[in-house]
């Protein structure tokens, strides 16, 4: 029985076969394209994030604006990225007219696969470095955001041939009969489970992935900090989306002799974001389904709830939750929470937490708050993670000159700017030779000075 998506991979590969793709006209034309149906319906995809999950303003706009700028990027700088490399190669090589140059060419048809939690930035961004690296592009939106997939599914049709960008909508049976095909790259956003799922299926073809998975992200606010700028920006990136943030702060270690003073500003800054009712903000988003907030929920350990605490699961609702003091035994640190709890920790010795976080898997960001520059420094070296900020959360991974992506159980690859447009092309490097240049280095060996011949390689 045939893939019931074969024609329409088949399309895309045949296409791809023209070389159409490789030109900077029809990269360019595909950006323009998506440029354009971004702006020209930026109010009915703000619509579809708040039906789905009660997205706020901002956290609507941030999904339209952020792919816009990174179509920006591409396009000021795609005729430098397509441009072919000169690199240096061995003196005597050089100096006999010979010459290294690495091109950049598209591995192919690829597929996106996006997630729910920014379910148009995430299918988008990692579409539009796709494209202005030259490949066709199938989208497979989550189904578990049905009103922004339905949009996708409307309007891909309007602004795209087929053979340069389709799309695909459905679950797990979709995505399995999807994964059957033998894609030339494969980029995944989503959880680690589903990660090593669409490795599995990539390895059968030898497809090339980008997974980008989470992990617990930690986050650690030394005695040093300015904890008036902490708290803000660690209640913001842990609640915004409803903490269902893949670089979202996952827990806290505060040192102990700011412990109080910490959980005290903590509290205030995340009522001064959300107010006494959560519930009723504007500005703080619900759950996916039910089924992840009874989650949630049962990672709240009632006795160690020092804000929050309340939940609403036929509403997909659960309150900003400060869980203090929290050790490695409580059910929220079992693994990704995913959600608006936070566990906080005391620590007394810098370097025993780090030694601590270190042996977990490793997470897709991490944070420090401080102004120790020794501290800083030492986390930094000794804790493996994607990426992260120092008295910052969040907002490295918008930034089209910082490589996004994981590491080991957050994912492999890093993608955004030119980094994602590396990414999504195959380097193909050349030696570029002299067509007078006489180099004997070939058999029959006998009475040849073979050292003397190969020295033009060293």
């Amino acid at each position: 029985m045939m893939n019931k998506y074969q024609s329409i991979f088949d399309a895309q590969r045949e296409f791809f076969f023209t070389d159409a793709t490789k030109t900077y006209e029809w990269r360019m034309d595909q950006l323009n394209r998506l440029e354009k149906m971004l702006v020209e319906n930026q109010d009915a995809f703000c619509q579809a994030l708040k039906t789905d999950f009660n997205k706020p303003p901002f956290e609507q706009l941030f999904e339209i604006t952020v792919p816009l700028g990174n179509i920006k990027y591409y396009k000021e700088n795609l005729q430098k990225l397509m441009a072919p490399e000169q690199v240096a190669i061995p003196e005597g090589l050089e100096k006999t007219g010979n010459r290294g140059i690495i091109y950049k060419e598209p591995f192919g048809v690829a597929l996106v696969i996006g997630p729910f939690n920014a379910p148009v930035l995430l299918l988008l961004d990692p579409a539009i470095a796709a494209l202005a690296a030259g490949n066709p592009v199938i989208l497979k939106p989550a189904n578990t955001t049905a009103s922004v997939a339905r949009l996708f599914a409307e309007l891909i049709p309007q602004y795209f041939e087929p053979e340069a960008v389709n799309i695909v909508t459905g679950g797990r049976e979709e995505i399995t009969e999807l994964l059957k095909l033998p894609f030339d790259f494969i980029f995944f956003t989503g959880s680690s489970t589903v990660g090593k799922v669409i490795m599995r299926a990539a390895a059968e073809n030898l497809t090339p992935v980008i997974l980008e998975l989470g992990g617990q992200n930690p986050t650690v606010v030394d005695e040093t900090a300015n904890l008036d700028i902490a708290v803000d920006r660690i209640a913001w990136g842990h609640n915004a989306i409803s903490g269902q943030w893949c670089i979202a702060p996952g827990y806290v270690y505060v040192h102990e002799s700011i412990a109080d003073v910490f959980i005290d500003k903590l509290k205030k800054a995340t009522i001064k974001m959300y107010g006494d009712n959560p519930q009723q903000s504007p500005d703080f988003a619900r759950m996916i389904s039910e089924h992840d907030t009874e989650r949630v929920v049962s990672y709240i350990i009632p006795e160690k709830v020092v804000l929050g605490g309340r939940y609403d699961v036929k509403d997909r609702y659960v309150e900003p939750t400060i869980l203090y003091p929290s050790t490695w035994e409580d059910p929220a640190l079992q693994q990704e929470i995913f959600g608006p709890v936070l566990p906080v920790m005391v620590y007394s010795d810098f370097k025993e937490i780090v030694e601590i976080i270190k042996r977990k898997p490793k997470s897709l960001a991490a944070y420090i708050f401080s102004k120790n520059q020794e501290n800083i420094d030492y986390f930094l070296n000794s804790v493996s993670f994607g990426g992260g900020c120092v008295n910052q959360t969040n907002l490295h991974c918008w930034i089209d000159s910082l490589p996004f992506g994981g590491v080991g159980y957050s994912g492999m690859g890093k993608y955004y700017g030119k980094a994602g447009f590396d990414a999504l092309s195959n380097t193909k490097a050349m030696l570029i030779g002299n067509p007078d240049l006489e180099l004997d280095v070939f058999p029959p060996y006998a009475n040849k000075d073979i050292v003397k011949n190969l020295s033009v390689f060293g």
